[in-house]
């Protein structure tokens, strides 16, 4: 049965996790909550309750079944997971960094890529080895360069929010090939529009540690 669990639908992973945080609760409770009819979900709560991942008692309502959620598959666990939970300290730079100094930091911090803010703290990019590496080849006088020169552009840059599940952000990493992503909330207050604060960074080492840790704890 456990074939199943990769294969459930969006909608019924949903249904698990409202029976988790609100059990018992009536099949007419998690349709409205759905935002939908009885009938249209009275096939996902069927083979929820056949697979053991929700229990259903005459009268009373629907439970969490006997699987726990890391029998639901690593998408679950993603998905339940708030970046905010795993995402770590964000190293950040200034756009007049030179290239020589950004370099030294990306190895001593021993990370794939360094977040570029400006003089306020707003993100205005990120330079990766890639980018220093194309730069720096056959160009010495590239180390007094500021990282501006070098960096990918705020607009263009891939971020992720803290309250955004795991699961999109790996999606984001893997669709535009980056080992990690700035953690951003919008600035506020007047003229903000547009800008971001930088308070983590995610990286594919801690979606994978994640995995493992839940594993080797199940």
């Amino acid at each position: 049965m456990e074939g199943f669990a990769i294969e459930l639908t969006s909608r019924q992973l949903q249904i698990i996790d409202i029976v988790k945080k609100n059990a018992p609760i009536t099949g007419e409770q998690i349709a409205e909550t759905l935002r939908l009819t009885r009938p249209t979900i009275r096939a996902d709560l069927s083979l929820l309750v056949m697979l053991d991942y929700i229990d259903a008692k005459p009268k009373v309502g629907y439970f969490p079944g006997g699987k726990s959620s890391r029998n639901l598959g690593s998408g679950y666990l993603l998905q339940e997971t708030k970046v905010k939970d795993i995402q770590s300290v964000p190293i950040i730079i200034r756009e007049t960094t030179t290239i020589h100094d950004a370099v030294v930091t990306l190895f001593l911090q021993d990370v794939g890529t360094l977040i570029i803010c400006d003089e306020e703290g707003k993100l205005t990019g990120v330079a990766s080895r890639k980018d220093f590496l194309k730069v720096t080849l056959g160009n010495p006088g590239a180390a007094s360069m500021p990282v501006s020169m070098v960096m990918t552009r705020q607009p263009k840059v891939i971020t992720i929010g803290p309250d955004d599940p795991v699961l999109d952000a790996a999606h984001k990493m893997i669709f535009h090939e980056v080992d990690s992503l700035p953690v951003v909330v919008p600035c506020e207050g007047e003229g903000a529009v547009g800008k971001l604060d930088v308070v983590g960074r995610l990286t594919k080492t801690s979606i994978v540690k994640l995995l493992l840790d839940t594993e080797a704890n199940g």
